[in-house]
């Protein structure tokens, strides 16, 4: 069964903005993840990090698919949003495996918890897949044994992870402001218009509290400080 295409053109514009940057945010994590891969400490972490990075170049393609449905391209989806990521991920590089994993886990976290915020005003196939996409149970609990190996290993971990995560949480942050007030069709799904109530101001600031929240909670799970 072919999946429902809404016809408002600036409701359209939103949502492949959306998917668009979904795309770029898998593609770049296939990347990263494939690099992690390069540099894990065993064979077994080699084969687990390789196995989370196919995943992501299935989302891609999936993502690719819904856009085709909504009259686009992945490729012209992603171009507004090379160079925002790819200025997050310069700024945000990790010095060794053990932050990378935790840049997988907390920035890539922070930055799904928003695309879930924004999901909620796009259509319900369309959510569907976001949510799908964005699901990342197998690669939580992964992140969370090895890092939390880790830090009962060697105490001293915890103390610089923990910066590491706060450092990252606030370039997630900002980058999400960046891109929603950068692309006025995302910015709208959340807002609203006259036909599709979105979100007040009071709402939005709820909505950043909410992540914040989210964010906190997986740094403790960590037993980390946020």
């Amino acid at each position: 069964m072919t999946a429902a295409v809404p016809s408002d053109p600036e409701y359209l514009a939103g949502a492949v903005d959306l998917l668009g940057v979904l795309g770029y945010g898998a593609l770049t994590a296939f990347e990263r993840l494939a690099e992690d891969a390069r540099t894990a400490p065993t064979l077994a972490d080699k084969v687990e990090i390789a196995q989370l990075a196919a995943r992501q170049m299935d989302h891609f393609d999936r993502v690719a698919v819904r856009l085709t449905d909504l009259g686009s391209d992945v490729m012209t989806a992603m171009r507004p949003f090379h160079a925002p990521f790819d200025a997050f991920h310069a700024h945000t590089a990790p010095k060794d495996w053990l932050e990378g994993l935790l840049k997988t886990y907390v920035g890539d976290g922070f930055a799904a918890d928003f695309y879930r915020e924004v999901a909620a005003f796009v259509d319900a196939d369309t959510r569907a897949l976001v949510n799908e996409v964005l699901a990342n149970e197998l690669q939580a609990e992964y992140v969370v044994t090895r890092v939390t190996e880790a830090i009962r290993a060697d105490r001293r971990v915890a103390g610089r992870l923990a910066l590491w995560g706060r450092r990252l949480v606030g370039e997630a942050l900002s980058q999400a402001q960046r891109v929603a007030a950068d692309r006025d069709a995302l910015t709208s799904l959340l807002t609203g218009t006259v036909d599709r109530p979105g979100l007040d101001l009071a709402a939005i600031s709820r909505m950043f509290t909410r992540l914040v929240e989210r964010h906190t909670a997986r740094m403790a799970r960590l037993g980390l400080q946020a």
